[in-house]
């Protein structure tokens, strides 16, 4: 017997834990000279930010290792604090809601052999989570397979600007004109 597959789901409500979790936005050590910080924030169709989205963020080290902090989720049992997530050590995830007005903002290190942050899109009303990439502007950015592949106007969505030195902003359009890219993994 054959039978249709369930249909989908909103994501959403969010069981609360671990949603968001302390240190979810601090991928790098604290006070790390090579930190840069991104931000931005999530719109959805009419161009209203989307107050309770959560982003999660992956990335390989700067030096291209992709190990991260094992454990930088988990509990530990002693302390309550997450293990891995110590505030020294580069865990090369992060997870962040956005506020009210839909901003959120990750402090992080420069990804090593790509020019990119890989980031996942939670948000109420999406049957399922979004993938999308975070590219940091420069000439790795301007080689990549996946960018020149896409019209200026479709590549302009994945790539940040620099507003400050070492700070970048990235807003995530989930539908419209200028919706996001984002990217279908099976």
């Amino acid at each position: 017997m054959t039978g249709l597959p369930t249909p989908s789901q909103t994501v959403g409500p969010f069981y609360g834990y671990a949603l968001p979790f302390p240190g979810g936005p601090e991928i790098a050590p604290a006070g790390h000279p090579g930190a840069i910080t991104v931000h931005g924030r999530v719109f959805d169709g009419a161009g209203e930010p989307v107050p309770d989205a959560v982003l999660e963020f992956w990335q390989p080290a700067p030096d291209g290792s992709r190990t991260g902090a094992p454990g930088s989720m988990r509990r530990d049992p002693v302390t309550g604090g997450h293990l891995g997530r110590d505030g020294l050590t580069f865990t090369g995830f992060g997870r962040v809601a956005t506020d009210a007005d839909g901003r959120w903002v990750v402090r992080t290190l420069p990804p090593g052999g790509v020019p990119y942050l890989s980031v996942c899109v939670f948000a109420r009303g999406l049957l399922h989570h979004l993938y999308t990439r975070v590219y940091l502007p420069g000439e790795p950015a301007d080689s990549d397979p996946l960018l020149t592949s896409l019209a200026p106007d479709r590549r302009r969505t994945l790539v940040a600007v620099e507003s400050e030195p070492r700070t970048y902003r990235f807003d995530i359009r989930l539908q419209g004109a200028e919706e996001t890219v984002f990217l279908d993994f099976r």
